[in-house]
């Protein structure tokens, strides 16, 4: 646990370093119009808004300081509220949000339209007197930094929109009831908008943070690597036009827990493309994929009973061998054996649309299982075209097709100097058929994208850059 924590320590001071620099964080998670407005109307339901409106104390609201503290004109509205029995919101409801982006493009105004219908009684006539009340509440979504430099998304400046207020009567009343009915309504005017401040602005203000604070758990969701783990946190949020940005840094943990890489703001690029129609992207740089890849894909060591297992190469690798040396090609038995050692991570190379794997890794060819020296030792620098693809709607797969040889070096031998572009085709022949196998078996558990579903669709697509890979919902 020492380790783990000194090696997120240094994680910290290696972002702090960098912080004058320009930088790209490791992953980017941009939301739409369309999940922000879904997400918060979610909320706003679950925070009963519609029942809050329903019991708004509208006979209350009108009775406090009913004509501005003018005695005159109080007791003309007394007398006008004396004919009320009761006076409340009868139906409610909130509309379609509206979402609006800032002239600078660094705050974003939601509109709240509410659509109301409120009645009252009085002794003037049998039947309810109903109103029709429609309005807006306006709140601005903008970014905090606090004085230790800590940025977080919050929503303030909650009040009722200047002129939205409309009220008319749903009926059409008597001579006698209509001058009551207009005065009601003249005295709804001012008290609605104080009203929606005091009692439905805490309502939008804690579902907004309860928003916040749900996708911020969906983005620390683990992403399941074999026995790692990947974990994203938040670094920054930004407004950008009428799209929210969650910067993520993101950690390499092992199966105990231990972080054995971290990623925060870099050098490294990052091309974050427009959400153009797409509800929201996720995009992940380079490196941090590159560390998924490799905690998929270990060093590891591949040996091989050729012969055996793969006989019609056994016969051309011995034929190959014949021509550089006929005493070495002849020690080779049916138990020869070929092994591969991956020394190092695999290496993702990302062009628009298109990806390379780079692997070093070094081959031995023995004549014998007996033998206790290799008749020589190769190291070999190979690409491997790389395919992404979905499976089951959000499992993330990597499938490694066609391999190429790029060079080989000659590192030891025990057969005398030779050209190792003699033995290139065998070479390549053998990597295709023994190391594409195993790893693409260890890739098929690929990468599960739990956040897909987790902002409410289906199936999950995929696209690279020429620095990231991007994942944005399926069209379906």
């Amino acid at each position: 646990m020492a380790g783990s924590r000194t090696f997120t320590l240094l994680c910290g001071l290696l972002a702090a370093t960098l912080v004058r620099a320009t930088l790209s964080p490791p992953a980017v998670l941009s939301l739409g119009p369309e999940v922000i407005r879904e997400r918060l109307t979610q909320e706003l339901k679950d925070h009963d808004a519609v029942n809050i409106l329903q019991q708004l104390p509208l006979l209350s609201a009108i009775r406090e300081e009913p004509a501005g503290g003018i005695r005159i004109l109080g007791s003309l509205v007394n007398s006008v509220l004396n004919l009320i029995i009761w006076l409340k919101v009868t139906s409610a409801s909130i509309l379609q949000l509206q979402l609006q982006p800032s002239a600078d493009g660094q705050e974003l105004m939601v509109t709240f339209p509410v659509d109301m219908v409120a009645g009252f009684n009085t002794p003037l006539v049998k039947t309810i007197v109903e109103m029709h009340m429609e309005m807006e509440a306006q709140a601005l979504i903008r970014v905090q930094t606090s004085k230790r430099g800590d940025a977080r998304l919050v929503l303030d400046h909650c009040s009722n929109s200047h002129g939205s207020l409309r009220i008319s009567l749903l009926h059409k009343l008597s001579i006698m009831v209509n001058p009551l009915a207009n005065k009601v309504m003249n005295l709804l005017v001012p008290a609605l908008p104080k009203l929606v401040k005091s009692q439905l602005c805490p309502v939008i203000k804690a579902a907004f943070e309860d928003m916040y604070a749900d996708l911020l758990r969906l983005v620390r969701v683990p992403v399941s690597l074999s026995s790692d783990h990947l974990e994203f946190d938040l670094l920054s949020p930004d407004i950008k036009g009428n799209v929210i940005q969650l910067n993520l840094r993101a950690k390499l943990l092992d199966s105990q827990g231990n972080v054995t890489n971290c990623f925060n703001k870099s050098v490294v690029s990052l091309t974050t493309p427009t959400l153009d129609s797409a509800p929201f992207s996720f995009t992940v740089r380079q490196d941090v994929v590159n560390a998924a890849i490799a905690a998929l894909l270990p060093p590891e060591e591949l040996m091989v009973l050729l012969d055996y297992v793969l006989p019609e190469l056994a016969h051309r690798l011995k034929a190959n061998i014949k021509v550089i040396n006929d005493k070495a090609a002849d020690q080779m038995g049916r138990t020869q054996i070929v092994k591969i050692l991956t020394q190092e991570h695999p290496e993702l190379l990302l062009d628009d649309g298109s990806a390379k794997v780079a692997q070093l890794m070094v081959l031995e060819v023995f004549a014998t299982n007996e033998a206790r020296r290799p008749l020589f030792t190769l190291g070999v620098e190979a690409s491997l075209e790389a395919q992404f693809y979905i499976e089951d709607d959000q499992l993330i797969m990597l499938n490694l097709n066609d391999i190429s040889s790029d060079r080989i070096h000659l590192m030891n031998s025990g057969i005398g100097l030779f050209s190792p572009e003699l033995l290139k085709d065998i070479i390549t022949e053998i990597l295709k058929a023994v190391l594409l196998p195993n790893e693409n078996g260890k890739l098929r558990s690929g990468i599960l994208m739990s956040m897909v579903k987790a902002l409410g669709f289906k199936a999950a697509s995929w696209s690279l850059t020429k620095d990231a890979i991007v994942i944005t919902p399926a069209s379906l």
